[in-house]
């Protein structure tokens, strides 16, 4: 599924792709996150096991099994931003293809930094992270925040927004969301409406979209990258976001 969300909701397209997920079909008071995942048993209390207790992998529910996948990509995102944080912090200079850390999408994209138009992008991107003259959003290390908490093989859904925030605290790299804390955007609280109108979603208490990365959503930007003069960097990453779309879809 892709979805694009312009300056309003009446320019929402929608594209499915070949399998929706069968949850989609219930239309109880539900999260958003409720509709990629089996749902979920109660958590319980349960003494310590045995090695003789542990039961082998095929012989788990579905929910079991889509709990412990969810539980390794939450790894695997804490893991992927920990590194790009290590390496801003211990370098006052990063490439651009640096911050691309997650394995699964450096597989499908083999070779694509090296390419002129990729080039000509992180210099560019480069230059203006260097030069310190005006904020650029989100943070660094969060450039391609949507790639590394989301893996390749997990994607159902993307939703493509504009540009990154550009308000104090408010840009994470992920289209739509905002840090806990932060007040949310009126353009992800209209999101969140239409959510619950049309599949009777609860509407969250805060606008941080991670869990949604995490789980099957690329929340990717048009425009990685934008200084605080409100100048997005969209065009230089057109052909950068037509390979990421082209590798999901063939």
């Amino acid at each position: 599924m892709l979805l694009r969300f312009g300056s309003s909701l009446s320019s929402l397209k929608l594209h499915l792709y070949p399998h929706p997920h069968p949850h989609l079909i219930s239309m109880a008071a539900k999260t958003i996150t409720d509709f990629f995942n089996p749902n979920p048993a109660p958590a319980k209390r349960r003494k310590l096991s045995t090695s003789s207790d542990h039961q082998p992998f095929s012989s788990l529910t579905p929910d079991q099994k889509s709990r412990i996948e969810l539980n390794k990509c939450l790894a695997i995102s804490k893991r992927n931003l920990k590194l790009c944080s290590q390496k801003v912090e211990g370098s006052g200079y990063v490439k651009l293809e640096e911050l691309l850390v997650e394995d699964t999408w450096l597989q499908v994209l083999p070779g694509e930094f090296q390419k002129p138009y990729a080039l000509n992008l992180c210099k560019f991107v480069e230059a203006e992270l260097s030069s310190g003259a005006v904020p650029i959003f989100p943070p660094r290390h969060l450039i391609f925040n949507a790639l590394n908490s989301t893996p390749f093989h997990r994607v159902k859904v993307v939703i493509i927004g504009q540009d990154p925030y550009h308000g104090p605290g408010q840009a994470m790299g992920l289209s739509f969301s905002v840090p806990e804390g932060v007040k949310i955007p009126s353009s992800l609280a209209n999101i969140f409406k239409e959510l619950k109108q049309d599949l009777g979603c609860s509407i969250p208490l805060h606008g941080n979209l991670h869990k949604w990365a995490v789980q099957v959503v690329v929340l990717f930007l048009c425009e990685i990258t934008m200084d605080s003069y409100d100048f997005g960097h969209g065009n230089m990453y057109t052909a950068f976001m037509t390979k990421m779309i082209m590798a999901m879809v063939w």
